[in-house]
């Protein structure tokens, strides 16, 4: 019984070890992932209060297949587009600009912001768009942040208006990802103060 139970064993490890080299659980994880940092955060302890029918509502902007994913992608010419090789972002760039924007326009106009999802607190004046842009552009080695914004004061008035800022920086994860927080802050900051 011991011999057969040994022998059990035995063939499970052997198993297990033989499998080890066929199974895998994703490809290796980058070393870092990139996020976007506000230039000017709205300090611990403040207090922002107001009336639902004066606050604004920062919605996900909307974006192409391109920036649809966690990568950060390089226009290499008017039709091609590669990734830039490890810089991964922590979440969709749409989310992360989001939040930037409900922080910055928080911080400049010490507004009352909704930037999340909650169906209880609509208010009818938002902002929202499309993030154009969100990348390296290999034909002048910079990284480039083009926001088309929306905004819908009380459901009556409707304004559009493009927001663009780009930055030097070199096809690098580290690089490129400090280049973009640069650029998304400053585009951040035109946006919050067309919003007031």
């Amino acid at each position: 019984m011991n011999a057969m139970k040994s022998t059990r064993i035995g063939l499970a490890l052997a198993l297990s070890a033989a499998l080890t080299g066929c199974i895998s659980f994703g490809s290796k994880p980058p070393e870092s992932l990139l996020s976007l940092t506000p230039a000017n955060p709205v300090p611990a302890g403040t207090a922002i209060s107001g009336d639902v029918a004066q606050a604004i509502a920062v919605l996900e902007p909307e974006a192409p297949a391109r920036l649809a994913v966690t990568r950060v992608p390089v226009q290499i010419d008017d039709t091609q587009i590669a990734y830039v090789k490890d810089a991964v972002w922590v979440d969709k760039p749409t989310r992360l600009f989001r939040r930037l924007l409900g922080e910055t326009i928080r911080a400049k106009s010490r507004r009352l912001v909704i930037d999340t999802d909650d169906a209880a607190l609509t208010p009818k004046n938002q902002l929202r768009g499309t993030l154009v842009d969100f990348g390296y552009d290999a034909r002048t080695s910079q990284v480039v942040v083009t926001f088309d914004a929306v905004r819908d004061v009380n459901g009556t008035q409707v304004t559009t208006r493009r927001f663009s800022a780009t930055a030097p920086a070199t096809p690098e994860a580290a690089p490129v990802g400090a280049a973009l927080n640069q650029a998304a802050n400053e585009v951040a900051s035109q946006v919050a103060d067309w919003v007031g």
